[in-house]
């Protein structure tokens, strides 16, 4: 059991701490609050959770429904380009008022957004995740439980050090910091808007031939 924990969290942290949209929220969030990566972490577990049991129920399965796949990509585009629209504005406002304006956007409701319209999350857990879950399952159901905390326990842990680390450089820098951070953010998330909508044109394109 505790070697298979042991994979299962170099497994986890391989795929959390690869660059994506969580992260880059979760830095900008936490040029606000240190513990904002906490909130993030979540709002990423209301759907990781339900997922992990329905990954186990043959989830999978739905993906390979033909328009499933680019529905979820230009979805999951167009919420990554009104995040970035709305970080670049943030970079672009007087200190106070982006502070106030990042206020009032959640970061537990970001970690819901960035994770449910992720189409290469849900990839994820249908592959790589499905595979820990199986052999979680060969430990009954205190090895699934053992599991799926510690797989979460490493989002939590990346993500909170994530927006620890921006408050802490904030306070360093000072507010051109903040500006800095919520520009590279918003541009991070535009490039990825892109790189979905791409995706998703791509598997339309595969489906209906022009």
């Amino acid at each position: 059991m505790i070697p298979f924990l042991l994979e299962v969290v170099v497994i986890s942290l391989s795929g959390i701490m690869a660059p994506g949209p969580l992260s880059a929220s979760t830095i900008s969030h936490g040029g606000h609050s240190p513990h904002a990566g906490a909130r993030v972490a979540l709002g990423h577990g209301v759907v990781e959770f339900p997922l992990m049991a329905l990954t186990l129920f043959g989830f999978g399965a739905i993906l390979d429904i033909g328009f499933v796949r680019p529905v979820l990509f230009v979805a999951g585009g167009w919420v990554l380009a009104w995040m970035g629209v709305g970080m670049l504005q943030l970079a672009r406002s007087p200190i106070a008022t982006a502070q106030q304006t990042a206020a009032v956007r959640s970061p537990f409701m970001t970690g819901i957004a960035l994770t449910g319209m992720n189409p290469y999350f849900l990839v994820w857990w249908v592959t790589v995740g499905a595979g820990l879950l199986i052999r979680a399952s060969d430990h009954g159901a205190f090895g699934l439980l053992a599991f799926a905390i510690a797989h979460w326990l490493c989002d939590l842990g990346w993500l909170w050090m994530l927006s620890a680390a921006a408050f802490g450089g904030g306070r360093l820098l000072g507010d051109r910091f903040y500006r800095i951070v919520h520009g590279i953010c918003g541009l991070f998330l535009l490039l990825a808007a892109l790189d979905f909508l791409v995706d998703g044109w791509r598997h339309a394109e595969a489906l209906f031939p022009v």
